[in-house]
């Protein structure tokens, strides 16, 4: 019986042999750090906008039904309340969209404007709005939802 022997090895197919398996490792290897290093490079916080706290102007084309509205942006998390629930979790920018999720929400009764508000923002959060940003202003816009929010000052952030 003859045994076929090829470039890579033994074997009938020739990519079996072991060269053919260290091809295909360093092959998949060279992917996976391309994949990575381009992630790495748009998935993240935008400059300047971290550290910083934003207050809502309107959700929807309204006034916000709490005065105490606001949207915080850490490094890496953000936190929104609207007046009852507070909401967070991961945040970035990619191109010109903010990418925020997966979010978590506490489930306080809220009564009111405060849960269509509530509602409204958490779905703007986690549809990958368009952000706009000139100086103290930021506009968040999906499909569905918009938002204006004002940056406060360091003083401001707690009132």
């Amino acid at each position: 019986m003859r045994e076929d022997r090829t470039l890579f090895g033994q074997g009938p197919y020739p990519d079996t042999g072991p060269l053919a398996v260290l091809a295909r490792l360093a092959f998949l290897f060279a992917v996976l750090a391309i994949v990575v290093a381009g992630c790495a490079a748009q998935a993240t916080p935008a400059d300047g906008l971290a550290p910083s706290t934003w207050r809502f102007v309107s959700i929807d084309g309204k006034a916000p039904a709490s005065d105490r509205a606001r949207l915080t942006l850490a490094d890496e998390k953000l936190g929104a309340n609207l007046g009852c629930n507070s909401i967070g979790g991961p945040w970035r920018i990619e191109k010109d969209r903010l990418m925020a999720g997966p979010l978590i929400q506490t489930e306080k009764f809220c009564t009111g404007e405060t849960v269509d508000q509530e509602k409204a923002a958490g779905a703007l959060l986690v549809a990958a709005p368009e952000i706009k940003v000139e100086g103290n202003r930021m506009e968040l816009r999906s499909f569905g939802h918009a938002a204006e929010l004002e940056r406060l000052d360091p003083s401001q952030r707690n009132s």
